[in-house]
């Protein structure tokens, strides 16, 4: 593979210990980044002039529902029960397995073009194996790095099934997948289990689905908060058998005292904040402060396709200031005065959705900093942007005044797949055909469009 140099950008590695800002010189090849500093370009290099930019690690979206990409907009009023009924019991249902493949292919790409490179796909979707394979197809397709998440469907049961809460994860499934299509922890497409856990199955299930993430060594996710837990008492039971782990990451979790939380992280257990849907549909206020004081992993996601954006720059922000606004206000209520400064930095927040996500799917050692030995993801974005310019600090130009439009050049593993500001995807006008035609088709079936 040809070398490649990014030349003259300012840098922020995200690297513990370094200071970040400064103008460097990165050198990627066969994927890896190969050195960052003083590099002289050769004969044998691409040159990529990031003069005026910002060259950074790219994005991590920790907690996204990609199938539902061709239902946007559709839920920007929901609260939690009315996305149940509507979505789980109702839009779900309709799925075929090429609707899965396309909108993932679709939700991928538009990751890709806001810098996200790679994404936790939570698919809770995929009540076949051919909905299983068209979801992987369509991250695969796209280039982006991603976990797959092996979630379990929640349509009300026909007559003489179980109730969803009472049905494991299919064993056989995720042993084809983990011993054939994701087989590979190296591969850009990684398998993971999204189990549906002590707030939407009995103990029993939350026990084997846990146990089952164990034997293949899987990291494992559960949605948590939105109503009243199913199984109360299942995460410490879980704890005692050793089921949770470093691998463990827990989505919302918004209704935890600190007490829970803390057990839950001295395990090793991560915690992803969706704080855009969580004030939206009715979970309360995200768990930032209660992860901070206790110094367990934070990560955050975009969550619900069809209700929010998926630009992680956006999320960070909101999620910040939510938690600087409850702490601002929680100094004047106890000392009748603001603090000196917020209580959340900014390099702070962009660890969230690079470094501190790289740690939640256990991939720190390969991607979520720019340094020697690492995967080549990386993202450029243009401080030259008349949103952006003048860039006197760059970490905070990145955390307070960025978004999808800034950035210019994304690269996934070593490979440019956006390059001056447009994705390198063909045929993609023909990709968003068929995701219009599979969106009307579902929204009218089920009644949405009339």
């Amino acid at each position: 593979m040809e070398k490649i140099l990014i030349q003259g950008g300012t840098v922020i590695s995200m690297e513990p210990g370094q200071s970040d800002g400064s103008i460097k010189n990165v050198l990627i090849e066969n994927g890896q980044i190969l050195d960052v500093g003083d590099i002289a370009p050769s004969e044998h290099s691409e040159v990529i002039d990031a003069a005026g930019c910002i060259v950074l690690p790219g994005l991590i979206d920790s907690h996204v529902h990609t199938w539902q990409t061709g239902l946007r907009g559709i839920a920007g009023d929901w609260t939690v029960p009315q996305y149940m009924r509507a979505m789980h019991r109702g839009l779900a249902t309709h799925f075929q397995p090429e609707d899965i493949y396309i909108a993932n292919l679709i939700g991928a790409l538009s990751k890709l073009d806001a810098g996200i490179t790679t994404l936790v796909d939570w698919c809770h979707n995929n009540p076949t194996p051919d909905h299983t394979n068209g979801a992987i197809e369509g991250l695969v397709e796209s280039g982006a790095r991603a976990v797959f998440l092996h979630g379990s469907p929640k349509p009300d049961p026909k007559p003489g099934q179980k109730h969803y809460s009472e049905v494991p994860m299919p064993q056989g499934e995720i042993k084809r997948l983990r011993t054939g299509l994701l087989a590979s922890d190296d591969a850009l497409v990684t398998l993971g289990l999204a189990v549906l856990g002590p707030q939407y199955s009995v103990y029993d299930v939350c026990e084997q689905d846990y146990r089952l993430a164990k034997d293949y060594q899987l990291v494992v996710s559960a949605h948590t908060g939105g109503g009243p837990m199913l199984a109360p008492g299942s995460f410490e039971k879980l704890i005692e058998l050793n089921l949770i782990d470093e691998r463990s990451n827990i989505v919302h979790a918004n209704n935890f005292d600190d007490e829970l939380v803390k057990v839950l992280a001295d395990a090793g257990a991560s915690f992803t904040v969706t704080a855009d849907v969580e004030m939206q549909m009715g979970f309360g206020n995200p768990l930032t402060g209660c992860l901070r004081r206790i110094g367990a992993l934070m990560t955050i996601g975009s969550d619900v396709e069809p209700a929010t954006s998926g630009d992680m720059f956006g999320a960070m922000r909101l999620t910040m200031n939510v938690q600087r606004n409850i702490d601002n206000l929680s100094s004047l209520s106890r000392d009748g005065s603001l603090p000196e400064t917020s209580s959340i930095s900014c390099a702070e927040a962009l660890q969230w959705i690079t470094i501190n996500g790289a740690r939640m799917i256990k991939k720190e050692n390969v991607i979520g900093t720019i340094e020697s030995g690492k995967k080549a993801d990386i993202i450029i974005i243009r401080g030259e942007d008349l949103n952006l310019f003048p860039m006197n600090n760059a970490v905070n130009a990145v955390v307070r005044y960025a978004n999808p439009g800034n950035v210019d050049t994304v690269i996934v593993d070593g490979k440019v797949l956006k390059r001056n500001g447009k994705l390198l995807f063909n045929d993609i006008s023909q990709k968003k055909e068929a995701l219009l035609e599979s969106s009307q088709r579902i929204l009218s079936d089920v009644g949405f469009l009339e």
